[in-house]
Formats: C-alpha cells, structure tokens, sequence
C-alpha cells in the first residue's frame, strides 16, 4: 500500500495494453457477454416479483436469497479456490447456476412461475456463486504479472460495468417487444462463450496446492483481519457502500413506479443510467493506475451516501438519470479500488480466501441491507427509506474516514 494513505497516485498505463494478451482478452470478451446476459435478468427479475406479487419487500428477499448464501458458502468457495483445480470449481457450479436459470425460463413461458421458486432460483443462483466466485476472481491475477494486477482488476471493472451499461439498455428494448422471457433466455446462452473461455485459458489442475504455507503472513481470519485496521477498514468500507448503497439498485423499479410514475422504458433508462456511471467510475480507476487508497474509499462512500438521500426526495426522471449515474460512478470507484488493493497484498496461495472475504463483505452487504431496506420501504415508503439510508451511509463512512486518518 501506499505510505501516503490519502493520496490518489496518477501514473498512467498504456490504454488497454493487457488486451494484447490472447488468453486475457478472450476472458474479457467472454466475461463481457456473460455478464450482459446476467444484467439483462437482473433488469427483468425484479420487475417480474413486482408484478406477480405488488410487493416492494419481496423484492428485497429477492435480493437477500441471491447475496445471502455469501455468508455462509464464500469462504468455502475459497478453500475450494485455494485446494481444488480452479477450472473445475468454476464449470461445475456455473452449470448449475445456469440450470436454474432453464427452469426459470421454462416456468415462465408454461406461465407456472410464482414469486417463492424466483426467490428459490435466486438462493441456488447466490449458492453456486458464492462457490465459484472465489476460484473466478483469482483467474485475473493468475494471467498477469503482480505489477499488472490493479490495471488487469480496473480492466475487469470496464467490462462489467459496460456490461451494466448494455445490458440494462437491451433489456429495456427487449422486455417491451419480447417481454422478461427473453431477457432471461439471453441470460441463459450467454453462459456458452464463458465456458469456452474458462476451458481454453486455465489448464488441467491450473493451481494444486496441497497444504497452505506461511498462514500468519496473510490476514485468512476475522481476527487476523481486525488486527490489520488497513484491511479491516476497506472491507468494512465494502460491507457499508453495498448495505447502505445497493439499495438504489435492488429498489430501482419501486423508485420509477413510486417516485417517477414511470413503466419499463423509464426504467430501462434509469439502470443505463447507474451503468454509465459505474463504466466511468472504472475508467477513472484504470487510468488512476486502481490505486484510490487509504480512506478515499470511505470519503468516496460519504459522497455516494449524499446521492442516495437526493435520490430519495427526488421526483424528475431528468435528475434521477443524473443522481443514478453519480451512485454507479461513486460505488465503482470505492469497490474497484478496494478489490485491487486487497489483490495486491495477497499471496497466490491464499488469494482463494482472501477473495472470498472480500466477498463476505461485499456480498453480506448487499444480502442484509435489502432485507433492512424491504422493511423500510414497506413501513416508510421508498422516499423516506432512501433518505434513511443515504444518510446512515454518510454518517458511518464519515466516521470510517475519520478512524483511518486517526490511525495513520
């Protein structure tokens, strides 16, 4: 880490330098298909819930069955990282997420689909992600050198935040010709490319390790993790910006009925919008060499905690467009730049695990702040609840900023 915790260092990389590679840029396109197909479901999804059952907080469980089974997979999932041939780990649970993917579309076109199986899909979904998500993570450090690592993370972010960008945009033109059947179908065949690529780029037994060296040189538990503040406050800095944060997300649909007054084609517009923001916020990470450190994360968060409240009291489409670009820009550039860091420290051994707690933060996060959301929104409506947690956000990463300047 830099010994200068507050600065954003400004050295600049070659523009895409790492696409020269053939093996990382075919995981880059894979990857980029991949997930268009996955934000075309994550548009349709929760406007389905919506529609089927009228209920704002059965789209919250929605969300907390897809991020919830993180608590208690992820680190499993990196064990599995760390012990097991990646490439397997990876393709075994990726074929069951996209079975579970089939019967949704196939419930849906025989029109037998009920709110509690998407919710049931979604935990197998959460599941099978938890598992692989891990082993997935460390293939980007393992096809670059150490000193390409936040470049080759801040290039990854590209691709999935233009992926937010397309998919919701697609999505939108879809589920107003074709409908959500669609959306999720594409979903489904998108899953082919990945596996080509995964495949192709890690070889048989890619990563056998018998036995982990050197345990106390890497944080792999809570304690070690609280005992090293730098570490424990960018995780803490995740877990707060997609608890307080995601909410924008997860509850986008409710804020376009509710506030805006708004259907699908406002919606669709909307989503774009947060994926504008989140493709900008990892360009600005790429060309800042990934390298936001020490409390920028948590003043970054402070920030995206004042987008959410305006979001909150907003009633224009034209501002929310704009507030929602901001949150996408603001939460890219805290969780990119805190992902590369942790990378950075991490020991190819350990890499597994250290991922997966990433993981435990970022994704327990977003499992709980949409049940505690879904319970505001139905006893406070979506404007108040926005503005609760907006200013909880500010409140708690100011306090984290704080801490860190304190401390170092």
């Amino acid at each position: 880490m830099s010994s200068a915790p507050d600065q954003i260092q400004t050295e600049l990389h070659p523009p895409a330098s790492l696409l020269k590679s053939n093996r990382y840029a075919l995981f880059w396109v894979a990857s980029l298909f991949s997930n268009i197909g996955t934000w075309m479901q994550q548009v349709a999804q929760p406007w389905v819930i919506l529609s089927l059952s009228h209920s704002s907080f059965l789209v919250g469980v929605d969300s907390f069955a897809l991020n919830a089974p993180g608590w208690a997979l992820t680190m499993w999932g990196g064990h599995l990282a760390d012990h097991r041939d990646r490439k397997r780990v990876i393709l075994f649970f990726q074929t069951i997420q996209l079975l579970a993917i089939l019967a949704l579309v196939i419930l849906l076109f025989v029109g037998w689909l009920k709110p509690w199986m998407i919710i049931l899909i979604s935990l197998t979904v959460g599941a099978t992600d938890a598992l692989s998500m891990p082993a997935f993570q460390t293939l980007v450090p393992s096809l670059v050198t150490t000193d390409e690592i936040p470049q080759a993370v801040s290039l990854n972010a590209i691709q999935f935040n233009l992926s937010r960008m397309i998919g919701p945009a697609i999505a939108g033109v879809v589920m107003t010709s074709m409908g959500a059947l669609a959306c999720f179908a594409a979903n489904a065949v998108s899953f082919l490319p990945f596996f080509f690529s995964i495949l192709w780029i890690a070889p048989r037994k890619d990563h056998p390790v018998p036995t982990v060296t050197a345990p106390t040189q890497h944080p792999l538990s809570v304690r070690d993790i609280i005992a090293d503040r730098r570490t424990f406050y960018l995780l803490l800095t995740a877990f707060l910006t997609t608890f307080f944060g995601h909410s924008l997300v997860t509850f986008c649909p409710v804020v376009v009925k509710e506030l805006i007054g708004g259907g699908e084609t406002q919606f669709g517009w909307t989503y774009t919008a947060f994926g504008v923001g989140c493709l900008l916020g990892s360009l600005v990470n790429y060309f800042f060499n990934s390298k936001i450190t020490g409390r920028a994360p948590a003043v970054l968060g402070l920030l995206l905690g004042g987008a959410v409240a305006a979001v909150g009291l907003n009633h224009s489409l034209a501002l929310l467009i704009l507030l929602m670009g901001l949150a996408g820009l603001l939460t890219t550039a805290a969780t990119t730049a805190t992902m590369a860091q942790i990378q950075m420290a991490a020991h190819d051994k350990s890499r597994g695990r250290i991922a997966g707690l990433y993981q435990l933060a970022f994704r327990g996060g977003l499992s709980l702040g949409a049940i505690a959301t879904g319970t505001l929104v139905s006893s406070l409506k979506i404007g108040p609840a926005l503005c609760t947690n907006g200013i909880l956000m500010a409140v708690f990463q100011l306090v984290l900023a704080l801490l860190w300047k304190k401390s170092y």
